[in-house]
């Protein structure tokens, strides 16, 4: 019992000094956890057996292992792991940016990491020590876990910091803004590379450039157009969670966040971890106040410059403005330069990529190759004269428009 105490009192004390990895109390878990550790500990230390503190330590117990079941990980171990892998601080931010580290905090690191693997490897009958009677002992339940080097799992982490990154980024790979704020998107889009049929030049380039980018060359901003439903988007989300593992994240920006790109670099630049801001099916009207902010971040203002983000966006527009023959008129004095200004909006990203409409052959081959992988058994000149009769009533030929086909006879056999 004496040696329990001295446990429990040792990470009491240890969680109460935390500074480094103070973030990791908010867990709900460990929140549960800590305070079942601190009653614990006095009813041990203090050979407190009244039934009063017994009962409100039971419940704090009880408490602990419901969260703990309600987690996705459900063993304890593996949850501290995870919150702790998962923690932004100052001392990994710093090794991110790729700064010195002050001896301090690096020690102070060191300390609490050691608290830390103590309370991930907690087993239930060192939390359930300071219950008296075996009779309530046995009314309360136990939980899941195995034994870890937490301070190992962290120096991997530390190691891979370029790829895995930390937080939310290290759990998600796609993201999206909401009230200003860079949120996960849980359930993205599972787009895969060997999904695509054609267009491999278009998608060699963006793999190439995405791939200089994670490698820290030059990389530059891409715009992807021509007609809908000809897989620019598609294409885009391929290649983001093919190279996932390599460290690159996708963040997903609506035109009318535009303007939040700068505070959204701010908060990047120091991310180890590459990014790819997308924009899907841009547009702007003349007097579109979204149209300077662009501009801007992609002419690479001094706040909204960043090594290690690119931008990548599609449209149906080759202009990317909604011009109407009458904004050639009007009456100002220099009405070509301001012509001018908004046609080459799309020469300002370095390379401009076009996904034009597929001919016969490339729709038939899409079909093709998209059926053979949906385990469609069908007569190839029955096939092609389906597809063009699908593609003449969806008014014309399309690679989503493939994919609808095919989604429609996998639909129609589950069906029979």
């Amino acid at each position: 019992m004496e040696e329990t105490a001295l446990g429990l009192r040792r990470v009491d004390l240890g969680l109460l000094s935390l500074a480094v990895f103070r973030g990791v109390l908010d867990d709900p878990v460990v929140a549960a956890l800590a305070r079942c550790v601190r009653l614990g500990e006095r009813i041990v230390e203090c050979d407190d057996d009244s039934p009063r503190l017994g009962r409100k330590y039971a419940e704090a117990y009880a408490r602990f292992v419901s969260s703990l079941v309600e987690a996705e990980d459900g063993c304890l171990s593996a949850h501290v792991r995870n919150v702790v892998l998962d923690d932004e601080n100052a001392y990994l931010r710093q090794l991110g940016a790729g700064g010195d580290v002050p001896a301090e905090l690096e020690a102070a690191a060191a300390r609490e990491l050691e608290t830390l693997g103590m309370l991930a490897n907690l087993t239930s009958d060192e939390l359930l020590a300071p219950v008296g009677a075996d009779d309530e002992r046995e009314l309360l339940p136990r939980f899941a876990n195995e034994p870890i080097d937490l301070a190992a799992a962290y120096a991997e982490r530390v190691r891979n910091i370029g790829r895995t990154g930390w937080g939310m980024y290290a759990r998600y790979n796609v993201f999206r803004v909401d009230r200003d704020q860079i949120v996960p998107v849980r359930y993205p889009d599972p787009q895969r590379l060997e999904d695509l049929v054609d267009y491999e030049r278009q998608r060699q380039v963006i793999l190439d450039n995405t791939r200089a980018l994670l490698r820290g060359l030059p990389a530059a901003n891409i715009l992807l157009t021509g007609d809908a439903g000809t897989g620019k988007s598609s294409t885009v989300k391929a290649v983001a969670n093919a190279l996932a593992p390599e460290g690159l994240r996708i963040l997903e920006v609506r035109k009318e966040q535009l303007r939040d790109i700068p505070a959204i670099l701010d908060q990047l630049t120091r991310n180890p971890l590459k990014f790819v801001i997308f924009i899907d099916d841009l547009s702007f009207s003349t007097d579109d106040d979204n149209f300077a902010a662009l501009k801007a971040i992609l002419e690479g203002s001094v706040s909204a410059k960043s090594d290690n983000v690119v931008i990548y966006a599609t449209s149906n527009r080759r202009h990317l403005v909604r011009e109407r023959f009458s904004d050639r008129d009007g009456d100002e004095v220099h009405q070509n330069d301001t012509i001018q200004e908004v046609v080459s909006l799309s020469d300002r990203f370095g390379i401009h990529l076009t996904f034009y409409k597929p001919d016969k052959r490339v729709y038939l081959d899409i079909v093709h190759k998209l059926a053979a992988d949906a385990g469609i058994q069908m007569d190839n000149a029955e096939l092609d004269l389906a597809a063009e009769r699908f593609a003449t009533r969806r008014g014309g030929r399309s690679a989503r428009g493939a994919r609808q086909f095919v989604d429609s006879l996998v639909a129609s056999a589950k069906e029979r």
